[in-house]
């Protein structure tokens, strides 16, 4: 029997049923032919996307797009080989013949799937236009105009501005032969500002931006055009004051907020349960063992209201959840989705996640961050002889398999008998994710997320993450710069 429509997620269903023609019956035959040469488990995936970007270069539109797009992805399991077809044509005929092409390619003993499907409630974390997508593009623009003006004017040593926004509304349904029926319409905006300085023969760049999973109301306070337009310039004039950056061994403290992104890199994609699973995590056997100092407690949560990391359900249509990864230090648990759950025995986080319907689902983090402690920001400052304080990340490469991290900071000051000094430039923080977290030994009580800005790369996927963190202090960790320690 089909669910009955009356409860707030039954919209999202209607849609691919509405639009697609899809039917109960077309699901089960889907089901049927997907698991047709054996098979554990399959599942169908249909996602709707709509989209829009705009760019603003030197005052001048330099892009502008919109477009649809909509696909299934089928994918049968048989132990631990997948089969994995799509089609961005949702006629029946097509989906049968990605069903039957998913079940060649992973075989397997004989599995009869559900007849009839079973929507659960969940959440509802974030605001969904009761008029669909129809955005209004003068509106969008005028947001850009106005970071590319307030840029300019914050001083006359910015020689170039580029600003973007983006926005989409993606719509899923989930179905799957272990009886799960879910359906999510998934809202997500963002809005960047890119920002050149010069002073002589120097630049440099500063950039912000901010964003989450509402409209374009969300832009207006810390969030306004103005105000991250303003942040980007400040970075880069601050820069052209710069010292180069000590080198060696020092006392490291992280501000609040998007340094968290060293946390997601360097501890987070190594407890992901795949990579556990295929014994490739610097983290592998490590559960119930410490792996961190005692203050350190980590967390990834999808149930955050409105976050960009943040979803009702996984794209296995299971809902998300907090969970606990280390706690005083501890290692508790992996993120896993239903498959590594599977094989590894363990419980499903809801953390199956995947770009489009053209890729498979793996274990991901959705919004990351260290939980607060209780310790003073001014006095893990003050407690500092000779450091380094990071308060604004860019890139970073990590190796899942020994933990091992490089990471740029695009605003970082020295920190001398306690006082925060001259801004550094080029400083880079090397380390090793586990070995990194035992040298934490103050944990500030200002627990902050990041602004709304961050996409996690992993086997060629992107998807939309937050991160978060108060202020810490490491005792040790190796600067990387062009000056004198």
């Amino acid at each position: 029997m089909m669910p009955p429509e009356t409860s707030p997620a039954s919209s999202h269903r209607r849609y691919f049923f509405e639009k697609f023609g899809l039917t109960e019956r077309l699901l089960e035959r889907c089901l049927g032919e997907a698991l047709s040469a054996g098979g554990d488990y399959a599942d169908l995936y249909f996602e709707s996307v709509a989209a829009t970007s705009l760019g603003v270069d030197e005052q001048i539109v330099k892009s502008a797009s919109q477009g649809t797009s909509a696909g299934c992805g089928v994918r049968v399991v048989s132990g631990e080989r997948t089969g994995y077809a799509y089609t961005d044509n949702l006629s029946p005929e097509r989906l049968l013949h990605a069903a039957r092409t998913a079940a060649l390619i992973a075989s397997g003993p004989s599995r009869q799937p559900v007849a009839g499907f079973v929507a659960r409630p969940t959440a509802d974390l974030y605001p969904v236009p009761p008029e669909g997508y129809n955005p209004d593009l003068a509106a969008r623009l005028e947001l850009i105009l106005r970071a590319d003006r307030a840029a300019r004017a914050f001083d006359n040593r910015v020689t170039q501005v580029r600003a973007s926004y983006s926005e989409q509304l993606r719509r899923i349904l989930v179905v799957a032969s272990d009886g799960a029926y879910a359906s999510d319409t998934q809202p997500l905006c963002r809005l960047n500002v890119f920002v050149l300085a010069r002073d002589g023969a120097t630049t440099t760049k500063g950039s912000a931006g901010g964003g989450g999973r509402a409209g374009i109301e969300q832009f207006n306070g810390s969030k306004s055009p103005e105000k991250l337009a303003e942040e980007a310039a400040r970075g880069a004039i601050l820069q052209l004051a710069a010292v180069p950056a000590p080198a060696g061994e020092m006392e490291v403290v992280l501000g609040p907020g998007w340094p968290g992104i060293l946390l997601h890199e360097a501890v987070g994609h190594g407890l992901e349960a795949d990579f556990n699973r295929k014994g490739a995590s610097a983290f592998t056997g490590l559960i119930g063992q410490r792996v961190a100092s005692s203050k350190v407690t980590v967390v990834d949560n999808g149930t955050l209201a409105g976050r960009r990391g943040s979803l009702n359900v996984d794209d296995e249509g299971t809902a998300t959840q907090e969970t606990v990864l280390i706690e005083n230090g501890v290692l508790r648990g992996y993120l896993s989705d239903k498959l590594s759950a599977r094989l590894m025995g363990i419980a499903n986080t809801g953390s199956g996640r995947r770009e489009s319907y053209q890729s498979i689902p793996m274990p991901r983090m959705t919004n990351t961050y260290m939980l607060a402690g209780e310790d003073d920001p001014a006095e893990i400052l003050r407690s500092v002889r000779r450091g380094l304080y990071a308060v604004n990340f860019g890139g970073g490469q990590v190796d899942i398999t020994n933990g091992k991290f490089v990471f740029s900071a695009s605003e970082a000051y020295l920190i001398e008998d306690g006082k925060i000094t001259a801004p550094v430039r080029d400083a880079t923080l090397i380390g090793n994710g586990p070995e990194a977290l035992k040298y934490v030994s103050m944990v500030g009580h200002d627990l902050k997320l990041d602004e709304g800005i961050g996409t996690c790369g992993k086997d060629g996927q992107s998807v939309p993450v937050g991160v978060g963190l108060p202020t810490i202090k490491l005792d040790k960790m190796t600067v990387g710069g062009t000056g004198h320690s």
